[in-house]
């Protein structure tokens, strides 16, 4: 059982140590002998845990990336001026990054698993950092797009990577829902701030500076992560990327989403949109078949079909698509109807992330109180009443107090996003939590995807067919939104009863009587100070009651 074979006969340590009230099991290990178990294997090896410094890091690099797919927008009309993009196609500015970043988020939260987290977490800031130096110094339409879809890919690995940090760092419990709930909240507002921030950088500094901005965080954050992340704790078993799994995986999930993203542009019946959805489909098909028989298979199959994770994936899908379809429509109609600057606009929805930023600092009472069940309906309900009252979207002026309903929006996605992420992890083994993360960011991604294809063509149709009103199209698209949100009220109400997200620690023994028979017999101590019971399970309940 050790190592080094420790001194039972240092009684005074022993004795001294219990009577203070600690574990008898830990005073029979002095310092330097080493703990295994039956089977050999090493107890005294614990996993890495995550410093409050390692996860403000991971929270800065959440940040950045989930800023950098917002930001953009504001900036695609000067984007088009300065570079010459014809017709729609400076979209692809945006299309390339969501196309590379959702078709790698699972195969980059594998390698995480595999390969380590901190390690997968430095590299992917780095690939970031990289990318936007060369986007914010193209000096050509090609040369921007193909930096934006490597900017994809390292936000692909560092994304899953630094949720993957959290959960297989963090034990189930309170410090862990607490920081699910940050993340959750970093992500909000990370969002929402994109709009603020893209229009001050665009109109003071140039359309370069939104890109240029990452460099200088992505490299000082790497740096950082080699101090305040302590390195992942080594397995010691070969790890097996499965290649094959990795490459369908990614060209299934990248067709969808250029097919959903260019459908509305370039129509449905488009060689190029069939052609992609074939592909998607055909990828979907070889996975399946792959994976069912891969001695180490990318994705369990059996895993994705894991009630908890199935319906947070679901929730998170359709949270994607309610949350990035009506940034659009929003931005669009402040800015095309009621005559906006891209600052007054971000502005006037700085309110949404501000709010998901106080659920969030706010959740571990929250799901403490309510539930991951109660807590994921609240949230999905209060979203959608919110898009039922941005329904009423006024035709003139400049700000109506109908846009306060962007707090219950605000409320209701980041309650959904960090209830939901909370029920995925539940019970996963660390070694599968990257893959998780690449899941739970996949189903967002592509759901992001989804929403902006449907919500901005509804508001659009909706324009085209209505005579009365430019708003029109505009009103329904918000009608549809809460159409999504409360769909997902329904999909929390027929989910799975999640265990609950953390248990109250167990109060300390009231006195050394009660702390003696609460032991296991062979690890019982006298509740008499200083008394010795060996350790070797044949003392009996007579001896045992004659020392009380």
């Amino acid at each position: 059982m050790f190592d080094e074979e420790p001194d039972l006969k240092k009684s005074h340590y022993r004795r001294r140590f219990v009577s203070r009230g600690g574990d008898a099991r830990a005073a029979t290990f002095p310092k330097g002998a080493v703990r295994k178990s039956s089977v050999g294997d090493d107890l005294s090896v614990r996993p890495p845990d995550l410093s409050a410094a390692a996860l403000a890091l991971v929270l800065v690099a959440s940040f950045m990336v989930v800023l950098d797919f917002s930001i953009v927008n504001v900036a695609l009309p000067s984007i088009r001026r300065a570079l010459g993009f014809g017709g729609g196609s400076v979209e692809w500015v945006v299309t390339a990054y969501a196309i590379t970043f959702s078709g790698f988020l699972i195969l980059g939260g594998r390698i995480a698993d595999l390969f380590g987290r901190r390690r997968s977490f430095i590299v992917g800031l780095l690939i970031f950092a990289g990318a936007s130096l060369a986007a914010g110094w193209s000096g050509d339409a090609a040369q921007l797009i193909i930096a934006r879809g490597v900017q994809g890919v390292g936000a692909a690995i560092v994304a899953p990577a630094s949720l993957s940090l959290i959960t297989a760092r963090l034990a189930e419990g309170p410090r862990r829902t607490r920081a699910l709930a940050l993340y959750g909240a970093t992500a909000s507002i990370g969002f929402v701030s994109g709009q603020v921030l893209g229009g001050i950088f665009v109109q003071y500094a140039g359309w370069a500076s939104i890109f240029l901005v990452n460099v200088p965080v992505g490299v000082v954050a790497a740096a950082l992560a080699f101090r305040v992340i302590t390195k992942d704790t080594q397995s010691g078993k070969i790890a097996h990327l499965d290649v094959t799994g990795g490459v369908l995986t990614t060209a299934a999930v990248a067709a969808t989403v250029f097919a959903v993203s260019e459908g509305t542009s370039l129509g449905w019946g488009h060689p190029l949109i069939v052609g992609a959805l074939l592909l998607a489909a055909a990828s979907l098909v070889g996975l399946i078949a792959v994976e069912s028989i891969h001695a180490h298979p990318l994705i369990e199959l059996r895993l994705l079909l894991q009630p908890r994770l199935f319906t947070a994936g679901v929730l998170n899908f359709l949270m994607g698509a309610w949350n990035a379809g009506e940034m659009v429509v929003l931005s669009v109609y402040l800015q095309q109807n009621l005559h906006d600057t891209p600052l007054f606009t971000g502005l006037v929805i700085a309110p949404q992330g501000i709010m998901g930023f106080i659920t969030g600092m706010f959740g571990t009472r929250l799901v403490r109180r309510l539930g991951l069940r109660r807590l994921l309906m609240l949230s999905t309900f209060t979203a959608g009443i919110g898009f039922l009252v941005l329904t009423g979207l006024p035709s003139s002026g400049h700000y109506s107090f109908l846009f306060g309903a962007v707090l219950l929006v605000g409320f209701g996605t980041v309650g959904t996003v960090m209830a939901a992420t909370i029920m995925a992890t539940q019970g996963m083994a660390a070694s599968d939590q990257g893959l998780v993360g690449g899941v739970i960011n996949t189903s967002r991604q592509v759901g992001a995807a989804l929403g902006v294809a449907v919500l901005v063509a509804v508001a659009e149709g909706a324009h085209a067919t209505s005579s009365s009103s430019t708003v029109s199209g505009d009103r329904t698209a918000m009608l549809v939104a809460a159409v999504i949100a409360l769909s997902g009220t329904l999909v929390a109400l027929c989910g799975p009863r999640s265990p609950a997200a953390f248990s109250k620690p167990a109060k300390p023994a009231k006195s050394a009587k009660f702390a003696a028979h609460s032991w296991p017999a062979s690890l019982r101590v006298s509740a008499r100070v200083g008394a010795i019971v060996p350790l070797d399970g044949k003392e009996s309940n007579s001896e045992i009651r004659s020392n009380t």
